[in-house]
């Protein structure tokens, strides 16, 4: 179900994947199936959402971003690309970052660019991720720091 009062310009949505009011989503993004996009946000064209995703309310997913299945991202997290931004000035390739399958992020966690976050890994809410995070950790604060193993 894509809502009325959202612009999906991709082709490449997989079935029974929601994706709600507001939402922008560029040409080249490629989501899986069985997703949820909530309403309000932006996914960019160099974008690879896996199956079973939930990108709660707020989000905006840039080029270069690539979540894996199941991963749960919450409201307000904020990705980056680029870590020296310039106005009209771009990298010739933007910095990848990875969350790794059934990995969860918390709302208003912000996530700097080039990072990795492992498999079933979990970021707190608010934290900001300076780092890659291990597979099936817990991560905490700014920056964030592992709290459990």
């Amino acid at each position: 179900m894509i809502h009325k009062l959202s612009d999906v310009q991709s082709i490449t949505i997989g079935q029974q994947t929601n994706i709600w009011q507001f939402c922008v989503v560029l040409p080249k993004a490629v989501i899986g199936n069985n997703c949820n996009i909530c309403s309000h946000c932006f996914i960019e064209n160099d974008v690879v959402i896996g199956n079973n995703v939930t990108i709660k309310s707020g989000v905006q997913i840039w080029d270069g971003i690539t979540i894996e299945d199941n991963v749960f991202i919450g409201p307000n997290v904020t990705f980056t690309n680029d870590k020296s931004p310039r106005s009209k000035q771009y990298p010739d390739e933007f910095l990848n970052t990875i969350i790794k399958k059934n990995a969860s992020i918390g709302g208003n966690v912000t996530i700097l660019p080039g990072i990795t976050i492992g498999e079933y890994a979990m970021v707190g809410a608010g934290a900001v991720v300076t780092k890659d995070v291990k597979p099936h950790s817990v991560v905490v604060g700014n920056p964030a720091r592992e709290i459990k193993k």
